[in-house]
């Protein structure tokens, strides 16, 4: 049985992280395990990195200085290049008087189309010290022997680190209920995506991902300008939107996408964020015929069901991105509470930034975030018992790429004291 010091379960930005610091400051002998042939997640989709505390950051375990501390490291390995910010003071002007703050982020895009060499760079870097499984699955974790078992080969461990990513959340909490180690889900993002010229957003000229904060807890996310487009994710039981864009060696479309999400927190007898998520998302599915909707912003404004015939170049100046999905009317799947503060807050960032109400303006539904189960951590560097680590995304220790990568370094700290 091969023995190591380390064995890390995932190559996302927390596994990298973490096996970056370890060789820079270490001997040991590691395992990188993925069961994918490349990472996949934020960093293979977009890789949007954002440079400022507390974008990403969970407030529960980061301050500022621990925040600033590790990013440093992160941009020595990521070499950011970053986006310019220019003309934004009327931007700021006009949110102030709403109640709305639009943070100013240090921001690099490097988009989908050169994120997989990034990856490939990072993992040939490793590959000189580390051994590195690819399309290798951890099938059962024998914690009090210190074993895993990976495609019916066993491995020994002194110290193990699970960085699943967000969408390895489910298998993360299955993890935790077999060690039997407590954990909290009880938060959900629900919100919608909209699709539109760039001239109804022309922020984006002086600023690629800007993020507004809105009362009720609804912020504008993960914006993609310039070669931009709509996907549709496929989860257990639904599909969510999300927004992609390939780098500035693309052509444009002229388009712009981005999210709107609000924030909701569940009490008894609804305690899951995870099985919340599921509930809106199927109930979606069972009014689009399985798939995402879409409605045009000029039907949505006077309470009109939008059909195929909406969706034309000769009414509204553009076809949608994702033409896979079913005209309807969105109204009817988002829950009343939500669809208020979502709306109360477009109102707002239209008058922030003309053109977002615009009747040829596509609204996509559903966009969901589950937040991780967050476990309960005995120490500062997300152990969660003796010599196991869990970080990252899917662990609820950040919330984008730099700060799953700094919960890495701060793993990997935590193992070498």
């Amino acid at each position: 049985m091969k023995k190591y010091d380390v064995i890390i379960v995932g190559s996302g930005p927390a596994g990298l992280g973490a096996a970056f610091h370890l060789i820079q400051n270490s001997k040991k002998k590691i395992l990188l395990i993925e069961k994918d042939s490349i990472s996949s997640g934020g960093l293979r989709n977009d890789c949007k990195q954002n440079y400022l505390f507390p974008v990403g950051f969970p407030l529960e375990y980061w301050n500022k200085k621990q925040a600033d501390n590790e990013l440093a490291d992160v941009e020595k390995i990521l070499k950011p290049k970053y986006q310019k910010q220019d003309n934004l003071h009327i931007y700021l002007k006009r949110a102030k008087k709403l109640d709305t703050d639009l943070l100013l982020i240090k921001q690099y895009h490097v988009g989908t189309d050169k994120a997989k060499l990034l990856i490939n760079n990072l993992i040939g870097e490793l590959k000189e010290k580390v051994e590195i499984k690819l399309n290798h699955k951890l099938t059962d974790i024998d914690y009090k022997n210190k074993k895993v078992t990976i495609q019916n080969e066993e491995f020994q461990f002194k110290n193990l680190i699970l960085a699943p990513g967000r969408k390895g959340s489910n298998w993360l909490q299955n993890v935790m209920d077999d060690l039997k180690i407590s954990y909290v889900d009880n938060k959900v993002d629900i919100g919608i995506r909209l699709e539109m010229r760039e001239e109804n957003y022309n922020i984006v000229k002086d600023y690629y991902d800007p993020k507004f904060l809105f009362p009720d807890e609804v912020r504008t996310f993960c914006t993609n300008s310039g070669a931009a487009f709509v996907v549709k994710e496929k989860y257990e039981k639904y599909f969510s939107v999300n927004g992609h864009s390939f780098s500035t060696n693309k052509k444009s479309n002229g388009l712009v996408n981005f999210a709107m999400l609000k924030t909701i927190y569940l009490t008894d007898p609804v305690v899951s964020g995870q099985k919340f998520a599921e509930i809106l998302g199927r109930a979606a599915m069972q009014l689009s015929g399985g798939k995402p909707m879409m409605q045009r912003m000029g039907d949505f404004r006077i309470g009109r069901r939008s059909k195929e015939n909406t969706f034309n170049e000769d009414l509204y100046n553009f076809k949608p991105t994702l033409n896979s999905a079913t005209p309807g009317d969105v109204s009817l799947a988002i829950p009343s509470k939500i669809m208020r503060a979502l709306w109360q807050s477009m109102k707002k960032l239209d008058a922030i930034v003309p053109g977002v109400l615009h009747p040829s303006t596509i609204i996509y539904y559903p966009e969901i975030k589950t937040y991780a189960n967050k476990p309960t951590f005995i120490d500062e560097h997300f152990q969660v018992c003796q010599n196991l680590y869990m970080i990252g995304d899917g662990a609820g220790t950040s919330r984008g790429i730099t700060a799953a990568w700094a919960s890495g370094i701060r793993a990997a700290k935590g193992m070498l004291k």
